[in-house]
């Protein structure tokens, strides 16, 4: 296959996998192993002991709110059931430049994106009725300097029942501690059941096809390692799971926010609608407290970036919601690649040129064998002319002449085709790591490349990356005669950079260099092949 072609089955490979991930996030809405579904019809915030999930109360009817605080995270807590409306990331700003933190959740007229938390059951103090009011002394708290641990306690009473709700903060965790300590001295057994969800607007699903993004849902199970399951799933089908293991998370680019209970307990994984709203949560066992006893109940909150180091030691598979999808074998290596020449040269546009070196470096063995094949057509090129001028209008016989000579000059015609398409899962790996990983936000290269997770502003890299496109074109060999494929394969490198003109700079970065290596590698292996005496056999 020579070079020409190969970029059109590049270009083919590379758009048909762009419209098959924008038609998987468009419509196919996967469902999971033994899904039950339930009529929601309640009109609470909170589950009610049954299993039913009610959805009806205003969360943005608050109690007093307090905020609390580490390095690297800030919460607002609604003492009205003890809720977390809001989480700023201190470390990533909303805007490039801008000094203003990330506003991860928040509780708003646009958008109401909220972690809820809360007893319900029998005697449960979170009812349809209303929400506990917890107490506490003082509106703002922060992790002080050489403190490691915040814990922020949230005290509830009545009727010889005290809940204590204690948030507990960790120097550079997005990971917050939920625990409740109930002590019982009402005189009689009471019965708790715990649960936690995330409510979230329902939005319309936007994206587009160069850079696809996913909002909505995502859960864990024993029984399932990691799964989306998006707003309009959540519409069709009221999930509910049984599971001893697993999470629930509420996914978008670059962030999640994720519900972790005891991993050794029996929960029940759910999901409602309910009017503009949206809830992924759990249910944890009910638990009977004796009179005159008292109890622990745990379970983790994750609000912050996708960093996969710190949420896999959070909870099993969590690190799975940077969704590398199918290629996440080769994802995962590349990204480790990135990270560990990331730490060596300080710069991830740099790192990027790094992990493409590695990358072609590593491929050199298919591309010597993909441009020995085109480089062995190349040279053959003069009798393909004579033998196209001399059985032009003897199709059949012109192509046994070809055929005669390709097995004469141990030639093959598709040799190229084989490498390409072992080639397309590293780009298409390596197209997902870009896009999935956080620590390009924001990640300036140099001049005026100053987010490698945004489109070149100027439209630079793109042009470059054409020029190269068709630099290389233009250094391979044409032996197409139709007029029309000519056309086409000009054409490619126009197409492709149209496409890149919205892409990741990050992206566009590693297919510049990496036509750029391809460049000089072609090179040196055409001249290697011509002092072998190639070129002067295929002058015959």
């Amino acid at each position: 296959m020579n070079s020409k072609r190969s970029l059109l089955v590049i270009a083919l490979l590379f758009i048909s996998f762009l419209v098959y991930q924008q038609w998987q996030i468009d419509y196919v809405l996967p469902k999971p192993a033994g899904q039950e579904t339930t009529t929601v019809n309640n009109s609470s915030d909170t589950p009610s002991a049954s299993g039913s999930v009610m959805s009806g109360i205003d969360s943005r009817t608050t109690g007093r709110v307090i905020t609390v605080e580490n390095d690297v995270l800030s919460l607002r807590i609604d003492t009205l059931g003890g809720d977390v409306i809001d989480s700023d990331l201190l470390k990533y700003d909303a805007e490039l430049n801008s000094n203003t933190p990330f506003s991860l959740m928040q509780n708003d007229a646009d958008l109401v994106y909220v972690a809820q938390s809360g007893l319900v059951g029998k005697n449960g103090i979170d009812t349809p009725a209303g929400r506990a009011q917890y107490q506490l002394n003082g509106d703002n708290f922060k992790l002080a300097d050489g403190q490691d641990q915040l814990q922020i306690p949230l005290t509830y009473e009545k009727d010889g029942l005290q809940v204590i709700k204690t948030f507990t903060l960790t120097r550079g965790s997005y990971a917050v501690d939920v625990d409740y300590q109930i002590t019982n001295q009402s005189g009689q057994n009471v019965e708790l059941q715990p649960y936690a969800q995330i409510k979230h607007t329902l939005i319309d699903h936007s994206t587009n096809l160069a850079m696809p993004t996913y909002t909505g849902g995502a859960y864990s199970s024993s029984e399932t390692n990691y799964k989306k399951y998006s707003f309009e799933d959540m519409q069709k089908a009221n999930l509910s799971i049984a599971t001893k293991q697993g999470w629930v998370a509420l996914l978008q680019h670059y962030f999640v926010t994720a519900w972790v209970p005891n991993q050794h307990e029996d929960n029940q994984l759910y999901t409602s609608t309910n009017k503009d709203f949206a809830f992924i949560g759990f249910r944890a066992p009910t638990e009977v407290i004796a009179d005159g006893a008292s109890q622990t109940i745990s379970s983790k909150l994750w609000t912050g970036p996708k960093l996969q180091d710190q949420m896999e030691t959070v909870a099993p598979n969590l690190d799975l919601t940077v969704d590398y999808g199918w290629a996440w074998f080769i994802a995962k290596p590349l990204f480790w690649l990135l990270q560990f020449i990331q730490s060596l040269v300080s710069n991830w546009g740099l790192a990027i040129i790094g992990v493409t070196i590695v990358v072609k470096a590593i491929l050199y063995p298919l591309t010597k064998a993909q441009y020995t094949s085109m480089a062995k057509m190349r040279m053959l090129q003069p009798r393909m002319q004579e033998l196209r001028e001399r059985f032009g209008d003897d199709r059949q016989r012109m192509s046994q002449e070809m055929m005669k000579m390709y097995k004469e000059e141990k030639v093959n015609p598709l040799g190229g085709c084989l490498p390409i398409l072992l080639q397309m899962p590293i780009f298409i790996a390596l197209y997902w790591t870009f896009m999935e990983a956080v620590e390009l936000r924001h990640a300036p290269f140099f001049g005026w490349i100053q987010d490698l997770s945004a489109q070149d502003p100027y439209y630079i890299l793109p042009l470059l990356m054409g020029g190269s496109m068709f630099l290389l074109q233009k250094m391979s060999p044409t032996p197409v005669a139709d007029p029309t494929q000519q056309k086409i394969m000009t054409f490619m490198p126009v197409v492709f950079t149209f496409f890149f003109l919205w892409f990741p700079a990050g992206l566009v970065l590693y297919w510049l260099v990496s036509n750029v290596i391809t460049i000089i590698q072609q090179q040196l292996i055409y001249r290697g092949l011509e002092k072998r005496g190639l070129h002067s056999r295929g002058k015959k």
